[in-house]
């Protein structure tokens, strides 16, 4: 074989096509970098995006097994993410995603996370089997919760960017310290550990029991220099009070 014809060949077997080296969540990444301002979503705008239904149309093709762990969980929340964002835009709801499936003003048992809108992995899910039978039972990982945003002013904010495997572990760890040491959501006054709803709901997943779900909180808040329960903290066995929960809609409201 002639050399150009070996070195053609070579630069065919070593490089894989240039669309297999563009990044899965790239066009999400762009998205939410353009559309999402301090976690508020500009609904319109995903919804007005040609490459956003494009987007969620390539997550079905993809094999999640054939992934690395952290790959799979990135891939994991950001389908979660991407299709909580289009459960709106389906609905044109821009109030709050609890009116999603009601009648007569009552939350139907099928509700807005037991639609099977989700199509990826050659699936079909709900939001609801997406969270239980997906994210929390494979990977038990605790700081999904800070990363997944199920549209409410009261969840952890939306990143203006995507999950990626090869970053995950620091994108966790910031979603949890921008959730725990922001002391408007999170505080620590006189023994009593004022916490998002979303301890008390998947208190487990950060201990099996309340001083180790404690605990797990504990390294994140923010304390003043005086306060004089800071032992009780650190030991766990501060009193927990969870948050009233915001439920309106975290929409991005343009002037």
């Amino acid at each position: 074989m002639a050399p150009f014809l070996l070195a053609l060949t070579a630069m065919v077997v070593l490089c894989p096509p240039l669309r297999a080296q563009a990044s899965l969540h790239d066009p999400f990444d762009r998205l939410l970098r353009a559309h999402v301002q301090d976690g508020l979503v500009d609904y319109d705008a995903f919804a007005a995006a040609p490459e956003f239904a494009r987007y969620l149309a390539s997550l079905d093709a993809v094999r999640p097994a054939t992934l690395s762990e952290d790959d799979r969980l990135a891939y994991w929340i950001n389908v979660y993410n991407a299709y909580t964002i289009q459960l709106i835009i389906t609905h044109g709801e821009r109030t709050s995603i609890r009116n999603i499936n009601r009648t007569l003003g009552v939350l139907q048992l099928k509700g807005p996370w037991n639609e099977r809108l989700v199509r990826a992995g050659g699936q079909v899910y709900s939001l609801d089997q997406l969270l239980h039978r997906v994210l929390r039972k494979e990977f038990h990982e605790p700081r999904v919760h800070f990363a997944l945003v199920p549209a409410a002013m009261g969840a952890p904010p939306l990143r203006s960017e995507a999950y990626t495997g090869a970053r995950l572990v620091e994108q966790l760890e910031d979603q949890a310290r921008r959730l725990l040491s922001d002391t408007t959501r999170t505080w620590y006054r006189n023994g009593v550990l004022g916490v998002n709803q979303l301890f008390i709901a998947y208190e487990r997943d950060f201990g099996s029991t309340r001083q180790e779900s404690v605990l797990f909180v504990a390294p994140y808040i923010t304390l003043r220099p005086t306060e004089p329960q800071k032992k009780r903290l650190t030991e766990g066995k501060a009193i927990v009070q969870p948050r009233s929960y915001d439920w309106s809609l975290n929409i991005l409201k343009k002037s």
